[in-house]
């Protein structure tokens, strides 16, 4: 996903009450309806593979209950964790050189899958293979937008990972807050401040400036954002971007969910992208200053220092926020709608298999990516003492025990954004950036240009018409 140190974002989960690692029978079991036999299950027994992952609160569950895979398949996985930009680096050295250092890769869509593909295995090969397991309740049971924005490029006849972790920004705010002034707030600005479907990025600025003209006690500030020069400000923009009916490029949407090697001339000098750079500049003036030293991290921790009422933030920053001073005064909800629709930012990646890995090591990779992705793992990462995402799949969701923990009190504090998350994934909600070989460096030119608008040394107009040009050289336009 962005570049993004998900380490942080749930390092409350320590509180959460851990799972006892699933006995080998029990777990077999769990995996095995509608699938193929124990045998199928023993078939790479001895092998070790090697896992190259972001270092994210999913790998950081898995890596501490790897003894119940080797128990269920007796296979050994070493597990690499490091920061994203380190890990590109790897598996393009290692996809190049045609080489299988690696042999689970964590593919990031814009970073590994767009620029990479070709060195991935098509899953499509196990998943029609009738000797192996087979993935539980098929792919059809991953969130869909999700599926297809983590594991496809350009078209749907390939597979080339299963979706595996889910960030998505989306309004978090403090609910007690809006609450206690919500009358006040309602008589003031002339229209209900609860968030709703029906809310605007107008009336969110409308609330940020009614809180920091110093209507509320408990805040200085109405609104915080990720507003650094870095890849969190490209993030934040474009949620309102895509809100307002703007893209980087043309089709967009399909661009962001399939990706491809050909995207066009850049479209930020449209009327649309040019309404959004406006609004945008507008909203972060009455937003807290340190926006513009934030990340999604520094953010996150001045909303739980108290310093503004509202923010658009990862959705996983739930588990450390309820385990702060703030648990049970915070609300979610999806982010605001601008003149196209709401737009919220997905962040999530896939794994999938080197295809230079021996045939040996690709079936063990195999099983290795149906447990890592099984509605019984994704639950053990929910309950993890360590760590742990929420769920890509529906049927986690319909699980019983995690419908119960999406309301207070609850032992999965992630599982408090369930409702949000689900309208937020949908295909008229998800905010998806280009899936573009050059993604890294046009990210890049937007943060870059829009810090220079933040700072005042440039207009919208001026940002729009400068990041367009730089882009358009850059993907060839």
């Amino acid at each position: 996903m962005t570049q993004f140190k998900r380490r942080d974002i749930l390092k409350g989960m320590g509180g959460l009450a851990g799972l006892s690692l699933m006995g080998a029978g029990a777990l077999r079991t769990a995996l095995a309806q509608g699938m193929a036999s124990d045998e199928a299950w023993k078939q790479a027994s001895g092998t070790t593979i090697q896992f190259i992952s972001e270092n994210t609160p999913p790998t950081t569950a898995i890596a501490a209950n790897l003894d119940a895979f080797k128990a269920l398949t007796g296979i050994t996985v070493n597990i690499t964790e490091m920061q994203l930009g380190a890990l590109v680096q790897k598996v393009a050295l290692d996809f190049g050189a045609g080489r299988s250092a690696y042999d689970v890769i964590y593919a990031d869509p814009y970073q590994v899958l767009a620029p990479y593909h070709r060195g991935l295995v098509d899953l499509n090969t196990f998943i029609k293979d009738g000797q192996q397991p087979v993935v539980p309740k098929g792919i059809e049971d991953f969130i869909p937008s999700q599926l297809t924005a983590a594991g496809r490029f350009e078209n749907d006849e390939s597979l080339y990972a299963l979706p595996y972790d889910c960030p998505t920004m989306i309004w978090i705010y403090r609910r007690d807050l809006f609450e206690k002034y919500r009358d006040q707030m309602q008589q003031d600005l002339g229209f209900d401040p609860m968030p709703t479907d029906d809310t605007t990025w107008e009336q969110y600025y409308q609330i940020a400036a009614w809180f920091s003209d110093g209507n509320a006690s408990e805040v200085k500030y109405g609104t915080g954002h990720q507003a650094q020069q870095y890849d969190s400000l490209m993030c934040d923009f474009s949620n309102v971007l895509f809100a307002y009916g703007g893209s980087y490029f043309a089709n967009g949407q399909q661009i962001g969910l399939y990706g491809t090697d050909s995207p066009g001339a850049c479209q930020l000098t449209s009327d649309a992208s040019l309404e959004a750079a406006r609004f945008y500049q507008k909203l972060l003036k009455v937003a807290h200053p340190g926006s513009t030293s934030w990340d999604w991290t520094g953010v996150a921790n001045a909303f739980q220092n108290g310093e503004f009422a509202m923010m658009p933030e990862w959705h996983e920053f739930a588990g450390s926020l309820e385990s702060s001073d703030l648990k049970g005064k915070i609300g979610y909800a999806p982010l605001p709608k601008g003149p196209a629709r709401s737009a919220n930012l997905w962040g999530g990646t896939g794994i999938g298999i080197n295809a230079n890995a021996s045939p040996e090591k690709q079936k063990a990779a195999w099983l290795f990516l149906v447990w890592a992705t099984s509605p019984q793992t994704q639950l053990m990462g929910l309950k993890s003492k360590v760590g742990g995402g929420t769920p890509t799949r529906q049927s986690v969701y319909d699980m019983p025990e995690v419908k119960a923990a999406s309301k207070p009190p609850t032992d999965m504090p992630n599982m408090l954004t369930a409702d949000t998350m689900l309208i937020a994934w949908q295909d008229d909600h998800i905010g998806l950036r280009p899936k573009i070989p050059q993604w890294n460096e046009v990210d890049t030119v937007i943060f870059t240009e829009l810090s220079k608008m933040l700072a005042g040394q440039m207009s919208p107009e001026e940002t729009m018409q400068s990041a367009k040009q730089r882009i358009d050289r850059i993907v060839g336009a």
